[in-house]
């Protein structure tokens, strides 16, 4: 959880803005995974979600005691708690008449989302927690998604077992054995 304390002034963070951005795209790469062409999970952590907030305030020119906790409040759901990793997921076509058409096939992708620990079952996407992004006609391009890990898959994760994220939507299929740098990654979120 960020707590106030965490947070850089906007007189600092505007001094240290650039060097704390390459520091954390260079982070955010070893969180990504690509599952296809066209879906992307942003995995988050306490760095990823600070350096949002810290964005949020800048932008916004955020300096009062209330705005910046509104800004806390908003951002801290997706900070993993050391049971779960939370994603960002991206629905990429670049084309707008394709893409306004594949959010529509789509609809319930963000559902169908996975990771699995070696053999064991697959861990669905709870998704979109905050509020929800699809309507009758389509999926949005952006969902929230959360994967609770029970104890025994962390502990094989610990122990060297392979992870695999994929997505098993009727209209998208893929799956990824993450490598090692990610995998190291997302096990230190793992408390």
């Amino acid at each position: 959880m960020i707590k106030r304390e965490d947070l850089l002034s906007l007189e600092m963070y505007a001094r240290r803005r650039d060097q704390l951005r390459a520091e954390v795209m260079a982070h955010r790469k070893r969180r990504t995974v690509h599952l296809g062409e066209h879906l992307t999970l942003l995995f988050e952590d306490q760095r990823t979600i600070l350096y949002q907030v810290q964005e949020m305030l800048r932008i916004e020119r955020i300096f009062e005691e209330a705005g910046i906790q509104g800004e806390l409040d908003a951002y801290n759901p997706l900070v993993p708690d050391g049971g779960n990793w939370k994603a960002t997921m991206l629905v990429e076509y670049p084309d707008a008449e394709e893409r306004r058409r594949m959010l529509a096939r789509l609809k319930g992708v963000e559902r169908r989302v996975w990771v699995q620990v070696g053999a064991g079952a697959r861990v669905y996407a709870i998704a979109d927690e905050d509020l929800e992004r699809e309507n009758e006609e389509k999926t949005s391009a952006v969902h929230f998604l959360r994967f609770e890990l029970a104890p025994e898959a962390r502990e094989e994760l610990r122990r060297g077992a392979t992870l695999t994220v994929g997505v098993d939507h009727p209209a998208y299929t893929a799956s990824l054995a993450v490598g090692p740098g990610i995998r190291a990654s997302l096990l230190a979120d793992l408390a």
